[in-house]
Formats: structure tokens, sequence, C-alpha cells
């Protein structure tokens, strides 16, 4: 990365509602372009690690055993793991340190940890550790568990005199944020132990609010069976055009557990080359998402159900992959007005003979 470029580009000021603003400051922690100038500066290390410690090599300092290195990256927040202790205390940390040097780096002393997968480790709000049974679990962290929880409390706390519609306005985005982090590891337990801690939170808050009520008219106020959970919290509040209506707590259990696929590190979106790959991810994405099955549906309606390119019927056997008509290295959206369905050999065909494709017309 060239730091004369870099500098340029940090007091080059930014533009919104067409107003060029001077930027004063250093970038705020937190902000875009902080995890973007990570990677900027950190791209690289992995490639360094693969050639200092190629995977098939068998080092004489193991006594013959292959070092297993490997490199775990999201922003400038990073895991190398390895077979010896040794090896990453003597060969890789100054090897790292040196790359961070080169670039006016260093590593932080306070979060620089060494340590025995046994022990487990937390990356990210997760806790990574290899249980006695020989299992290498992933789970929400407790620390991070605990911030939740303490940010949950203090809006139910804070919530004097606000009605249970309007605070469960302010807890379910968070509790439905906060669980969809966390939905492709295991948490399922977690989830339950959340659920359970926030009910108790808000009986808390329900008895405060009428001290002189008894327990039974508390929970036909403010709790009720729905499904197949009983003593749901819920509150009551009026739709747009003035009718009563119901609104419910999200609960962090009822947060499907999906695990995700991790993305080829040297996979880039704006490569032709991997367009094909990422088309098949935002496909498989799509799937698993409200918003992505309607999208699908819709496409497949227009379409009338129609391979795009050779106008035969895409059905469940068949299957399909998504394709945009104006590749993203192109400045093609990801919206469903630049996308279409083909079938899975109509779609290697396009990629491979590089066929234009273009939305159907609606009759």
């Amino acid at each position: 990365m060239d730091r004369v470029i870099l500098q340029k580009w940090l007091k080059s000021g930014y533009m919104e509602k067409h107003v060029l603003h001077e930027s004063m400051d250093g970038t705020p922690q937190g902000g875009i372009i902080s995890p973007a100038l990570a990677n900027c500066a950190l791209d690289g290390l992995e490639r360094l690690l693969q050639e200092k410690f190629p995977a098939g090599k068998r080092l004489k300092s193991l006594g013959g055993e292959k070092p297993c290195v490997h490199l775990v990256r999201y922003a400038d927040d990073f895991v190398i793991t390895s077979k010896s202790k040794e090896l990453l205390e003597g060969e890789i940390k100054p090897l790292v340190e040196q790359f961070l040097q080169e670039r006016g780096l260093e590593l932080s002393p306070t979060k620089t940890v060494i340590t025995h997968v046994e022990h487990g480790f937390d990356f990210l709000g997760q806790n990574v550790r290899r249980y006695p049974n020989g299992k290498l679990l992933i789970k929400p962290s407790k620390k991070n568990v605990g911030t939740f929880l303490n940010g949950i409390r203090r809006i139910i706390k804070a919530a004097h005199g606000v009605s249970a519609s309007d605070l469960i306005d302010q807890l379910n985005p968070k509790i439905r944020g906060w669980a969809n982090y966390h939905r492709h590891v295991v948490s399922k337990r977690i989830f339950g132990r959340v659920d359970h801690t926030i009910f108790s939170n808000l009986w808390q808050w329900a008895r405060r609010r009428h001290p002189n009520k008894p327990q039974r008219w508390v929970n036909l106020k403010y709790f009720e069976r729905r499904r197949d959970r009983d003593r749901v919290f819920f509150g009551e509040t009026c739709d747009d055009e003035g009718r009563p209506k119901k609104v419910w707590l999200f609960h962090a259990q009822s947060t499907p557990i999906r695990r995700q696929v991790k993305v080829k590190g040297e996979a880039n979106p704006y490569d032709p080359t991997y367009e094909t790959y990422f088309e098949e991810r935002e496909g498989a994405h799509m799937l698993e998402t409200f918003r992505g099955i309607g999208t699908l549906r819709y496409l497949w309606h227009e379409q009338r159900g129609l391979c795009t390119l050779c106008n035969t019927t895409i059905t469940r056997i068949t299957g399909w992959r998504l394709h945009y008509c104006v590749p993203r290295v192109k400045g093609g959206s990801t919206g469903a007005t630049n996308c279409v369905l083909l079938h899975p050999e109509c779609h290697d065909r396009v990629h491979r003979q590089r066929l234009p494709v273009s939305k159907p017309r609606l009759l």
C-alpha cells in the first residue's frame, strides 16, 4: 500500500449531498474506513505465512511433523493457529511483527495471547475451545453475552412510563441482531438462557409498574401464550389504519442455527474469475432468507418459470443458478432488476462462452 497515496486520500475530504467537507480528524473507531484500511494493510499476511510454512512441508523442529499454520482474519483482528507453541513464539510471532513494522503497525500487547485450544480463546465475540470429549465448539463468549444482557437491562430499567409495545420496539432489533450474529455457531442453549434472563427482567419491570396488583393480573396484562411458548411478553398498539393489534417480543431461541460457509480467502467479488462463485453464494444465501425467497419467487414468475437462455422449465429437480445480467465488476447491482434465473448447465455455458443475458420482456 502506497503511504503517500493513503495520506492524500485521508486528507482529501468527502462529499455529502453534493457538498465537499474537509477531513479534519482521523478515522473514527468503528467507522467503515477503519476496517477497509486494516484490510489493505494486512493484505498479504496469509500469503506470507503460506510461503514460509507450506501445507505439506515437514519441520525438523517439530519432529518431522507438519506445522499446520493457518490464518483467520477479520479487519484488524486475526488468529494464527499452529501445532506448536514454540513455533508460534519463536518464528511466527517475530515474522508477523516484522510484517506489521514495515507498515507502521504493531501487535497490541494486551490483546496478543498465545494459548492452547483446550483452554479456549475469544475471537470476535465468540469462544473457540476444544472440550475434553475431543469436540471443538464455537459458542458466544461469556463477555459478549454479559455485555449484550447489560445493554438489555439498561433499556428495560430506563423504560419508565414507556408502554409495552414501545419497549418491544426497542428490544426486538437488538435481540434479533445479536441472535443473527451468533446463529452460525453452537448457540441454542445460550439463546435459551438469554431468553430466560430477559423474561425475568421484563417480569420485574411489569411488577414495578403495578406494585399494588396481584401477580395473576400482571401476568394476564403483559404475558400470553403464543404458538408453543407460554408467557410471551406482548404489547398493544394500533396499525396505520387505527385498528388495534398486538406486538410480541422476539425470542433469540426462535432463530434457526445455520452453519456459515467460509468465503475463499483469495476470492474478490470484483474479479471476473470469481463471478460464478459469488453468484452461487448469493443464490444459496437468498434461499435462507424470507426476502431472498420472495425475490426468487418473483424472478421465477417474471420469467414464467422458464430459463432465460434455453427457454425450458426451471424446477426443483433441474435446479437453478442466480445470474447478474450486468456483472458486478462492471457496476451491476445485486437487486432483482439485474438478476435472472438460469439452469446450472446454462449458467456454466454463459460464463464459459461469455454469452450476453438480458431480462425477459413482459408482454
